[in-house]
């Protein structure tokens, strides 16, 4: 009877296509190895994933906004997409662009660019980018005139897609690594409305720009991906001037703009919460002279977080890769915490009330 019923079990299991866990102590079997392991579907518009796990972006073209230097979360997600052979082009802040050019020129950033074969990292493009302008009508004339923008023009997000599509036809993977809040040193309660309105449109509209013009120019299956922050669920003092409001903004478009860009495009779009990093943009947030912001986010992060170790830019790079890979193919609208476990506190561990009397 026992026998009948295994039998009727086994025959229901084949005939189920949703069927996928597989007992440890059946693995070996003949039975299970027809049956039980799901391989990938073989429909042309879906890509065949190995049991190897390897990332290989080799003709994909990937648009990073946001680099400038190589400190920051938005240069090691370039090189985690590099090492994988995509080919990258950066959007740069146009007061920044020219410094960054001659540092790469003169080598300065070499160590950094350094690939785990012995290459370097190479920029097909570097796009000059102002990421709160959308098109040349909204440049203001103070904009125009001032000596930073000099000699430069088609930095608008509009202007930038149309001079990518120019060079590179379609794109494959679009980093959004950039926000700004002129007054994010300030608390809430002093933030002026001009100020709280800046950082939205920096930090969060940008996102929602940038795919509604790079859309209709990525392929099926592309991926977006920005970066947002704990601040936006979580009060953290320090982090002010309207920012953590934008990072909210940040993560409820990334989940609209999943299911709105996803039917229209077949694209993904997914935000990464990542911990502390001292990068240049990071370090600038605080007061001269003072213990930055920057430095004691990254002692708190460290001293309760679940995984009491440093939060590297690598980490961040490699999670935003494998959002950008085929390996997520079913994976959109999320915002993915890569913060050493950081967001699932409720306590302060390190804090004078949670020590023990002695």
């Amino acid at each position: 009877q026992k026998m009948k019923i295994f039998a009727l079990f086994s025959a229901l299991l084949l005939q189920s296509p949703t069927f996928s866990f597989i007992p440890s102590n059946l693995r070996s079997s003949s039975f299970v190895n027809k049956a039980y392991v799901k391989s990938s579907p073989s429909n042309a518009d879906e890509p065949n994933l190995s049991m190897g796990f390897n990332v290989d972006l080799t003709g994909k073209t990937a648009f990073v906004a946001g680099v400038a230097d190589s400190s920051g979360y938005g240069w090691a997600i370039c090189k985690a997409l590099a090492e994988a052979g995509a080919t990258i082009t950066v959007g740069t802040w146009p007061p920044v662009l020219g410094i960054f050019k001659k540092s790469l020129e003169k080598g300065s950033f070499d160590e950094d660019r350094t690939l785990s074969d012995g290459s370097k990292m190479n920029f097909a493009k570097i796009y000059p980018l102002d990421a709160v302008f959308d098109s040349p009508e909204d440049v203001p004339e103070a904009t125009k005139t001032n000596k930073r923008y000099a000699g430069l023009d088609g930095y608008t997000i509009s202007e930038a897609v149309a001079s990518f599509e120019k060079d590179f036809g379609k794109i494959d993977i679009l980093v959004h690594s950039l926000a700004n809040g002129p007054e994010v040193t300030k608390p809430l309660l002093e933030t002026s409305r001009p100020g709280y309105l800046a950082a939205s449109s920096a930090s969060a509209y940008s996102l929602v720009s940038m795919v509604q013009k790079f859309g209709p120019i990525m392929n099926k299956g592309g991926s977006v991906v920005s970066l947002t922050y704990i601040a936006s669920e979580k009060v953290i003092p320090g982090y002010g001037g309207g920012m953590s409001s934008a990072k909210a903004q940040l993560e409820s478009d990334t989940r609209v703009l999943a299911f709105e860009a996803g039917r229209k495009w077949g694209i993904k779009i997914n935000t990464i919460s990542a911990g502390p990093l001292k990068s240049r943009a990071a370090s600038a947030i605080g007061e001269k002279g003072k213990r930055s912001f920057i430095d004691y986010a990254i002692d708190y992060s460290k001293a309760n977080s679940p995984l009491e170790k440093d939060l590297y830019s690598d980490d961040v790079g490699s999670s935003a890769l494998f959002l950008c890979s085929d390996l997520s193919r079913s994976v959109t609208g999320i915002t993915l915490y890569v913060d050493n476990g950081l967001h699932a506190m409720g306590l302060a561990v390190d804090s004078k009330s949670m020590q023990q009397d002695e």
